[in-house]
């Protein structure tokens, strides 16, 4: 008979790579999310039946519980990047995260893995990083065999860090930009569903720290995007107060409109982020450990961020053309 999986936020970007993944393990797949209509698409990632959605709210004990039942695993993709309603920080990654892991240990789930993130500090000014280190201790108070995956910020095709970038890089001549000397490591999308993968199936537990092969500043990163999308921009690199200007704006109006118009440009918490380097701490177990080799963003990011380029899919079929001797 089949194990059966659930996985909390499983049609997100990076719950849905495990989600393939589990159902070409042969695995039963439940993707618990608040919206299962919007959450279709992951049913062909298995056989017929393999891979459902299902509504769940993980702000409720009997909602988590109901979803729960007959699972042999659970993986918890739950993530926000700022509060927004009832779905704050400490909501949903500090009193979610416990929350399942509670109901999973009354439930006799076997495995768990909980995606937290590089940076989880209680002791942090951000209420980000605070919520994430407190949903890890949440989890492993009920479940300390649980994996819990940290990784730096995640890319590949829907990622919210190169399609961020290269969405700005459209609008005009000066790409805007905070904290370009802060370094980060990239990691890809699969090589998190990897390491999820083997500590779903009980191959590996603990803490694990996740990066690509190389880390570089953002300023560095972002050149490296621009190259690919064959766009020329003058990066502008802003000092730390001109982003809390920005912030305190638009967060005054997101509140000016009732929360119609949303953040998602930048945020006080997220400076505070931009502080410090997003990389993999030295000595921290990470994806060679796990046997995972990491995928460099420069071998797949063309693959997907084509669409930004000038003429979109057509952009090399110009660049081939002026190369033509008539």
């Amino acid at each position: 008979m089949s194990k059966l999986v659930t996985i909390f936020g499983g049609s997100g970007f990076v719950g849905r790579h495990i989600a393939r993944r589990m159902a070409k393990e042969g695995w039963l797949v439940r993707v618990a999310v608040r919206r299962p209509n919007e959450a279709m698409f992951v049913k062909p990632y298995g056989a017929v039946g393999q891979v459902e959605p299902v509504f769940c709210n993980i702000r409720d004990d009997a909602s988590v519980q109901a979803t729960m039942k007959g699972s042999d695993a659970v993986v918890n993709c739950v993530g926000i990047l700022s509060d927004r309603g009832k779905n704050t920080f400490d909501a949903v990654q500090h009193e979610g995260a416990e929350r399942i892991a509670r109901i999973a240990a009354a439930e006799g789930v076997a495995t768990m893995v909980h995606i937290s993130a590089i940076g989880a500090d209680k002791d942090s000014d951000s209420d980000y990083a605070q919520s994430k280190a407190l949903g890890e201790d949440g989890v492993l108070a009920h479940m300390p065999d649980a994996m819990i995956l940290r990784p730096s910020v995640i890319f590949g095709q829907d990622d919210e860090f190169f399609n961020r970038f290269a969405s700005m890089a459209r609008l005009g001549p000066v790409l805007p930009i905070v904290g370009g000397e802060t370094k980060f490591q990239p990691v890809f999308v699969d090589d998190v569903a990897q390491a999820a993968v083997l500590g779903i199936k009980g191959e590996a537990s603990g803490t694990y720290e996740l990066g690509g092969p190389e880390a570089q500043s953002l300023r560095a990163w972002i050149d490296e995007m621009l190259v690919v999308i064959h766009r020329k921009k003058i990066v502008v690199n802003l000092p730390f107060f001109a982003g809390k200007l920005m912030a305190f704006g638009f967060g005054l109006l997101q509140k000016l409109t009732f929360g119609l118009w949303h953040n998602s440009v930048i945020t006080g918490d997220q400076l505070v982020l931009l502080k410090s380097d997003n990389v993999v701490s030295e000595g921290a177990q990470g994806l060679a450990d796990l046997g995972i080799k990491p995928v460099a963003p420069e071998a797949v990011m063309a693959e997907y961020l084509w669409r930004f380029r000038p003429s979109g899919q057509y952009d090399a079929i110009k660049d081939s053309a002026r190369n033509l001797k008539i």
